[in-house]
Protein backbone atom coordinates (compact mmCIF):
# COMPACT_ATOMS: atom_id res chain seq x y z
CA UNK A 1 0.00 0.00 0.00
CA UNK A 2 1.40 3.47 -0.67
CA UNK A 3 2.64 5.54 2.04
CA UNK A 4 2.37 9.62 2.25
CA UNK A 5 5.93 10.71 3.66
CA UNK A 6 6.63 14.32 4.80
CA UNK A 7 7.39 16.89 7.24
CA UNK A 8 5.17 18.67 9.73
CA UNK A 9 6.72 22.01 11.45
CA UNK A 10 6.56 23.09 14.66
CA UNK A 11 6.58 26.33 16.02
CA UNK A 12 10.09 26.20 16.85
CA UNK A 13 11.13 25.61 13.39
CA UNK A 14 11.96 22.59 13.67
CA UNK A 15 10.78 19.72 11.21
CA UNK A 16 9.50 16.22 11.92
CA UNK A 17 9.65 13.37 9.37
CA UNK A 18 6.36 11.58 9.59
CA UNK A 19 4.50 8.40 7.43
CA UNK A 20 1.15 7.75 7.00
CA UNK A 21 -0.40 4.72 5.59
CA UNK A 22 -3.43 2.72 5.26
CA UNK A 23 -7.18 4.10 4.07
CA UNK A 24 -7.65 7.58 5.26
CA UNK A 25 -11.14 6.56 6.68
CA UNK A 26 -9.54 4.01 9.14
CA UNK A 27 -9.05 3.74 12.67
CA UNK A 28 -6.08 5.90 13.74
CA UNK A 29 -2.82 4.51 15.31
CA UNK A 30 0.49 6.28 15.57
CA UNK A 31 3.50 4.53 16.58
CA UNK A 32 6.03 6.35 19.04
CA UNK A 33 9.46 5.22 19.14
CA UNK A 34 12.00 4.92 21.85
CA UNK A 35 15.11 6.91 22.79
CA UNK A 36 17.45 6.98 19.78
CA UNK A 37 14.87 4.79 17.55
CA UNK A 38 13.75 5.37 14.72
CA UNK A 39 9.56 5.04 13.24
CA UNK A 40 11.19 2.62 10.77
CA UNK A 41 11.71 0.32 13.47
CA UNK A 42 7.84 -0.17 13.50
CA UNK A 43 7.89 -1.73 9.93
CA UNK A 44 6.77 -5.01 11.17
CA UNK A 45 3.51 -3.11 12.66
CA UNK A 46 3.12 -0.85 9.64
CA UNK A 47 2.76 -3.72 7.07
CA UNK A 48 0.49 -5.47 9.53
CA UNK A 49 -2.39 -2.62 10.29
CA UNK A 50 -2.09 -0.22 7.59
CA UNK A 51 -5.11 -3.25 5.37
CA UNK A 52 -7.39 -1.85 8.23
CA UNK A 53 -6.12 0.69 9.96
CA UNK A 54 -4.36 4.41 9.08
CA UNK A 55 -1.27 4.61 10.62
CA UNK A 56 0.62 7.13 11.37
CA UNK A 57 5.13 6.91 12.39
CA UNK A 58 7.07 9.79 13.35
CA UNK A 59 11.11 10.11 14.03
CA UNK A 60 11.43 12.54 17.47
CA UNK A 61 13.30 15.66 16.98
CA UNK A 62 16.99 14.56 16.80
CA UNK A 63 15.92 11.33 15.70
CA UNK A 64 15.83 9.53 12.38
CA UNK A 65 15.14 11.66 9.35
CA UNK A 66 13.65 14.82 11.53
CA UNK A 67 15.69 17.78 12.05
CA UNK A 68 18.34 17.66 14.65
CA UNK A 69 18.84 21.15 16.42
CA UNK A 70 20.90 21.85 19.60
CA UNK A 71 18.05 22.63 21.68
CA UNK A 72 14.63 20.73 22.97
CA UNK A 73 15.98 17.33 24.32
CA UNK A 74 13.30 16.85 27.21
CA UNK A 75 10.23 14.31 27.27
CA UNK A 76 7.66 17.64 27.95
CA UNK A 77 9.07 19.00 24.53
CA UNK A 78 8.54 16.04 22.96
CA UNK A 79 5.15 15.88 24.16
CA UNK A 80 4.65 19.29 22.58
CA UNK A 81 6.06 18.02 19.61
CA UNK A 82 3.55 14.95 19.48
CA UNK A 83 0.07 17.51 20.32
CA UNK A 84 1.67 18.85 17.26
CA UNK A 85 1.73 16.34 14.73
CA UNK A 86 -2.19 15.33 16.38
CA UNK A 87 -3.73 18.83 15.44
CA UNK A 88 -1.34 19.36 11.88
CA UNK A 89 -2.24 15.87 10.69
CA UNK A 90 -5.77 16.32 11.85
CA UNK A 91 -5.95 13.26 13.84
CA UNK A 92 -8.63 12.08 15.74
CA UNK A 93 -9.75 9.07 18.37
CA UNK A 94 -6.58 8.02 18.04
CA UNK A 95 -4.52 5.22 19.68
CA UNK A 96 -0.97 6.06 21.07
CA UNK A 97 1.39 3.12 20.62
CA UNK A 98 4.88 4.23 22.89
CA UNK A 99 7.42 1.94 22.78
CA UNK A 100 10.32 3.20 26.20
CA UNK A 101 10.64 6.55 26.00
CA UNK A 102 7.72 6.93 23.31
CA UNK A 103 5.55 5.74 26.54
CA UNK A 104 6.96 8.34 28.69
CA UNK A 105 6.18 10.79 25.87
CA UNK A 106 2.52 9.54 26.18
CA UNK A 107 2.88 10.15 29.90
CA UNK A 108 3.97 13.61 29.47
CA UNK A 109 1.26 14.20 26.77
CA UNK A 110 -1.90 13.42 29.20
CA UNK A 111 -0.30 14.92 31.80
CA UNK A 112 -0.06 18.65 29.85
CA UNK A 113 -2.24 18.45 27.06
CA UNK A 114 -5.94 18.46 25.93
CA UNK A 115 -7.20 14.57 25.73
CA UNK A 116 -9.61 14.84 23.21
CA UNK A 117 -8.11 13.10 20.36
CA UNK A 118 -6.63 10.17 22.28
CA UNK A 119 -9.15 6.92 22.23
CA UNK A 120 -6.69 4.30 23.91
CA UNK A 121 -3.00 4.22 24.93
CA UNK A 122 -0.41 1.41 24.99
CA UNK A 123 3.29 1.73 26.73
CA UNK A 124 5.38 -0.85 25.85
CA UNK A 125 8.49 -2.39 28.03
CA UNK A 126 8.96 1.77 29.67
CA UNK A 127 9.63 1.84 33.76
CA UNK A 128 8.05 4.96 35.52
CA UNK A 129 11.21 6.22 36.86
CA UNK A 130 14.76 4.88 35.11
CA UNK A 131 16.50 7.04 38.01
CA UNK A 132 16.72 5.64 41.60
CA UNK A 133 15.22 7.96 44.33
CA UNK A 134 17.68 7.32 47.49
CA UNK A 135 14.95 7.73 49.81
CA UNK A 136 13.48 4.61 48.03
CA UNK A 137 13.36 1.31 49.08
CA UNK A 138 14.77 -2.24 47.16
CA UNK A 139 10.79 -2.84 46.71
CA UNK A 140 10.18 0.49 45.75
CA UNK A 141 13.13 0.67 43.39
CA UNK A 142 11.70 -2.85 41.59
CA UNK A 143 8.40 -0.81 41.45
CA UNK A 144 9.35 2.03 39.64
CA UNK A 145 11.45 -0.12 37.49
CA UNK A 146 14.85 2.54 37.95
CA UNK A 147 17.78 1.42 37.21
CA UNK A 148 19.96 4.06 37.17
CA UNK A 149 21.78 6.12 40.36
CA UNK A 150 21.93 9.63 39.76
CA UNK A 151 25.87 10.01 39.81
CA UNK A 152 25.41 6.19 36.97
CA UNK A 153 23.00 8.09 34.72
CA UNK A 154 24.99 11.71 34.52
CA UNK A 155 27.70 9.45 33.83
CA UNK A 156 26.49 7.26 31.25
CA UNK A 157 24.77 10.48 29.38
CA UNK A 158 28.28 11.93 29.28
CA UNK A 159 29.62 9.14 27.87
CA UNK A 160 27.30 9.06 25.63
CA UNK A 161 27.64 12.50 24.45
CA UNK A 162 31.72 12.04 24.36
CA UNK A 163 34.06 10.81 21.97
CA UNK A 164 33.24 6.72 22.38
CA UNK A 165 29.63 7.83 22.01
CA UNK A 166 28.80 5.57 19.14
CA UNK A 167 30.64 2.31 20.90
CA UNK A 168 28.47 3.48 24.30
CA UNK A 169 25.57 3.13 22.61
CA UNK A 170 26.44 -0.23 21.10
CA UNK A 171 27.20 -1.59 24.16
CA UNK A 172 23.43 -0.39 25.45
CA UNK A 173 22.14 -1.66 22.19
CA UNK A 174 22.87 -5.70 23.13
CA UNK A 175 21.13 -5.55 26.58
CA UNK A 176 17.87 -4.46 25.00
CA UNK A 177 17.25 -7.49 22.94
CA UNK A 178 17.21 -11.38 23.62
CA UNK A 179 20.14 -13.45 22.31
CA UNK A 180 17.34 -15.07 19.74
CA UNK A 181 16.96 -11.60 18.20
CA UNK A 182 17.68 -12.17 14.43
CA UNK A 183 21.47 -10.95 13.77
CA UNK A 184 20.50 -8.96 10.53
CA UNK A 185 17.33 -6.93 12.23
CA UNK A 186 19.80 -6.28 14.85
CA UNK A 187 22.44 -4.78 12.43
CA UNK A 188 19.51 -3.11 10.54
CA UNK A 189 18.57 -1.44 13.76
CA UNK A 190 21.47 -0.22 14.96
CA UNK A 191 22.06 1.57 12.07
CA UNK A 192 18.65 3.18 13.06
CA UNK A 193 20.28 4.73 15.88
CA UNK A 194 23.12 5.95 14.55
CA UNK A 195 21.01 8.69 12.59
CA UNK A 196 20.83 10.13 16.26
CA UNK A 197 24.05 12.26 16.46
CA UNK A 198 26.24 11.47 20.24
CA UNK A 199 24.99 15.00 21.37
CA UNK A 200 21.55 13.82 20.88
CA UNK A 201 21.60 10.43 22.65
CA UNK A 202 23.67 11.88 25.80
CA UNK A 203 21.11 14.99 26.15
CA UNK A 204 18.22 12.63 25.25
CA UNK A 205 19.46 10.42 28.02
CA UNK A 206 19.14 12.89 30.88
CA UNK A 207 15.92 14.67 29.12
CA UNK A 208 14.06 10.85 29.32
CA UNK A 209 15.65 9.06 32.30
CA UNK A 210 15.39 12.46 35.19
CA UNK A 211 11.50 12.20 35.05
CA UNK A 212 9.45 10.14 37.77
CA UNK A 213 5.89 9.48 35.88
CA UNK A 214 3.94 8.47 39.07
CA UNK A 215 1.41 10.35 39.73
CA UNK A 216 -0.21 10.46 35.85
CA UNK A 217 -1.21 7.28 35.62
CA UNK A 218 -4.33 7.15 38.61
CA UNK A 219 -5.77 9.82 35.87
CA UNK A 220 -6.02 7.94 32.53
CA UNK A 221 -9.56 7.74 31.51
CA UNK A 222 -9.27 6.02 28.77
CA UNK A 223 -8.36 2.21 28.23
CA UNK A 224 -4.68 0.92 28.54
CA UNK A 225 -2.55 -1.71 27.16
CA UNK A 226 1.03 -2.42 28.99
CA UNK A 227 3.38 -4.70 27.16
CA UNK A 228 6.04 -6.05 29.57
CA UNK A 229 8.88 -8.94 28.58
CA UNK A 230 10.50 -11.28 30.79
CA UNK A 231 14.24 -10.77 29.81
CA UNK A 232 13.80 -6.80 29.87
CA UNK A 233 16.03 -4.94 31.54
CA UNK A 234 12.92 -3.07 32.88
CA UNK A 235 10.89 -5.57 35.25
CA UNK A 236 7.59 -6.87 34.89
CA UNK A 237 6.79 -5.64 38.25
CA UNK A 238 6.90 -1.84 37.46
CA UNK A 239 4.46 -2.94 34.74
CA UNK A 240 2.13 -4.01 36.92
CA UNK A 241 2.48 -1.34 39.19
CA UNK A 242 1.50 0.88 36.44
CA UNK A 243 -1.64 -1.07 35.62
CA UNK A 244 -2.69 -1.12 39.25
CA UNK A 245 -2.36 2.88 39.10
CA UNK A 246 -4.51 3.24 36.28
CA UNK A 247 -7.12 0.81 37.48
CA UNK A 248 -9.70 -1.29 35.78
CA UNK A 249 -9.16 0.57 32.94
CA UNK A 250 -5.75 -1.09 32.13
CA UNK A 251 -4.30 -4.82 31.77
CA UNK A 252 -0.67 -6.34 31.45
CA UNK A 253 0.33 -8.47 29.18
CA UNK A 254 4.21 -10.34 29.20
CA UNK A 255 6.46 -11.93 26.86
CA UNK A 256 8.06 -14.74 28.31
CA UNK A 257 11.63 -15.19 27.73
CA UNK A 258 11.63 -17.89 24.83
CA UNK A 259 8.80 -15.20 23.50
CA UNK A 260 11.05 -12.46 22.85
CA UNK A 261 10.24 -11.31 25.90
CA UNK A 262 13.00 -8.32 25.45
CA UNK A 263 12.95 -4.64 25.25
CA UNK A 264 12.06 -5.18 21.70
CA UNK A 265 8.97 -7.63 21.65
CA UNK A 266 7.20 -6.04 18.86
CA UNK A 267 10.40 -6.72 16.93
CA UNK A 268 11.72 -9.85 18.16
CA UNK A 269 7.96 -11.22 18.02
CA UNK A 270 6.00 -9.04 16.24
CA UNK A 271 3.02 -12.08 15.47
CA UNK A 272 2.36 -12.01 19.07
CA UNK A 273 2.75 -8.22 19.33
CA UNK A 274 0.82 -7.35 16.69
CA UNK A 275 -2.40 -10.03 18.01
CA UNK A 276 -2.14 -8.72 21.39
CA UNK A 277 -2.49 -5.00 19.96
CA UNK A 278 -5.39 -5.69 17.46
CA UNK A 279 -7.26 -7.13 19.85
CA UNK A 280 -6.92 -4.09 22.20
CA UNK A 281 -7.69 -1.79 19.42
CA UNK A 282 -10.87 -4.13 18.63
CA UNK A 283 -12.31 -3.85 21.88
Amino acid sequence: MAATTGFITLPDNVRLAYTQTGPTSGPNIVFIPGWIQTAAQFHKQVTHFQTRFRVTTYDHRGHGDSDKPVFGYRVPRLAADLDALLEQLDLHAVTLVGHSMGASTIWAHWDLFPHTRVRKVVFIDQARSLTINPSWTAEERLLAGAAFTPEALFEMANKLAGPGGDEVRRGLAGRFYTENVDAAEFRWAEEQTAKAPARVAGAMMLGHALWDWGDVFPRFTVPVLVIAGKASIVPVESGQWIVDQVGPNARLVVFEKEEGGGHFTFVENPEKFNRVLEEFLDE
